[in-house]
């Protein structure tokens, strides 16, 4: 595959902003069009929604919501893509099943999953022999990282995970620059060779991915003198977001587009407030509209010091889903949110989960310019007939609840 700089992966990620975004959504009523014809639930779901329509950001925001946690249900229905695919089982080159299970189609085209972008910011060229830690067995782990390792011409050794010794020989025998996996599996790697004695000093790069990497663990591993880049992606969506050398949050990819919502709507929040990552993306075969990922992030303001100029994220600050049990009963973000709708005077809302002896209560801390006893009254009546369980309501200053994404704070606690 073939770049056009030296120091970028291609000319997209140094467009002017505005370029991109025009390009993107002019994009986007194509694949709304693509998705209504060529996926059966789609043309349920945008059922009445003239694609040309959708045109800009406020467009978009109108359109249903489709969550992550909902694929294990559609599939069933309609096995095995759950009518989201616009392409046929035979015409996959691979499909693969994630925990659940939920099926992902994969395409016949180079790099399909796009993650060659991410591994060029990390450093990858084509005189790499990569590491590929990732599984290769049921889910596309392994296949994303290898086949964008292979774009760049790279070499790939396809180690998967487990064996740990004998990794570390064949490390030492075929000489690897660059791992590709998660953080966590490389540090037992490195450990393992420690303790072996063996020389593995040939790595000197590292694309993870999967879970978190704690500064602690980034340290630990650069002072082996192995550079270590974050990237953020999902089997359903590949790509969403890479870390470049300048390591100030994650740069999102260029074939998607990120919205961060509020928990339990389909609302946009505010640069820098933390929300749900949902993605629409522009892969013709598998065209997930408005797609909830499930993860919490927020945009960083500015571009980043590397030159790239697309919108950047904090990365990933924990799950969505915060749906907890009260009496006995289920209460949903979703719940909370229409809580929060029924009354304009709330800015933000955040529902605390406490225990008072061997009781569950639950207050909803409300953000108000100015609250009285009626309005009090008024939200408490609301949160009983949504939630169908009592609830505290206490108001709170604008801009007091904290910046972390939840809607529903569990602080129960059973010693």
């Amino acid at each position: 595959m073939m770049q056009s700089t030296h120091e970028f992966f291609d000319d997209l990620e140094i467009q002017d902003p505005r370029v991109r975004e025009l390009s993107v959504f002019a994009a986007l009523p194509r694949q709304i069009q693509n998705a209504q014809r060529h996926a059966p639930a789609y043309t349920k779901i945008l059922e009445g929604v003239t694609a040309g329509d959708i045109s800009n950001r406020a467009a978009l925001a109108q359109l249903p919501i489709t969550r992550k946690s909902a694929l294990i249900e559609l599939q069933k229905q309609l096995p095995p893509f759950g009518g989201l695919a616009a392409i046929s089982n035979n015409r996959a080159r691979r499909i693969f099943s994630s925990p659940g299970p939920i099926y992902e189609p994969e395409a016949r085209r180079v790099d399909y999953w796009r993650m060659a972008r991410a591994l060029f910011a990390a450093g990858f060229r084509g005189e790499d022999v990569v590491h590929n830690c990732l599984s290769y067995h049921l889910t596309p782990g392994g296949w994303m990282f290898d086949d964008a390792a292979q774009a760049l011409g790279c070499a790939v050794f396809p180690a998967g995970v487990g064996q740990t010794e004998l990794q570390v020989r064949s490390m030492v025998d075929v000489r690897p620059t660059a791992y590709t996996g998660t953080p966590s599996f490389l540090k037992i790697l490195l450990d393992k060779a420690k303790e072996l004695g063996a020389d593995v000093s040939s790595l000197k790069k590292a694309a993870v991915s999967g879970e978190a990497l704690p500064a602690s663990l980034r340290q630990e591993i650069n002072a082996l003198g192995i550079e270590i880049y974050q990237c953020y992606a999902t089997a359903d969506l590949g790509l969403i977001a890479y870390e470049s050398p300048a390591k100030q949050g994650l740069i999102l990819d260029e074939g998607i587009i990120v919205e961060i919502v509020r928990v339990g709507t389909g609302d946009p929040v505010a640069e820098g407030e933390v929300g749900e990552v949902v993605v629409t993306t522009l892969n013709p075969e598998y065209p997930l509209i408005r797609f909830a990922t499930g993860d919490l992030s927020a945009v960083l303001a500015g571009n980043s010091p590397c030159g790239r100029t697309h919108t950047r994220i904090k990365g990933w600050l924990g799950r969505a889903d915060q749906t907890t049990k009260v009496k006995g009963m289920f209460v949903h973000p979703e719940q909370v949110a229409d809580v929060v709708k029924r009354h304009a005077e709330i800015v933000r809302g955040r529902l605390i989960v406490d225990r008072d002896n061997v009781n569950d209560v639950m207050t909803l801390h409300c953000e108000v310019v100015a609250g009285n006893e009626t309005l009090q009254q008024a939200i408490q009546a609301s949160l009983r007939d949504i939630c169908k369980l009592r609830g505290e309501v206490q108001f709170v200053a604008v801009d007091s609840l904290p910046n972390d994404g939840k809607v529903i704070e569990d602080i129960r606690k059973y010693d």
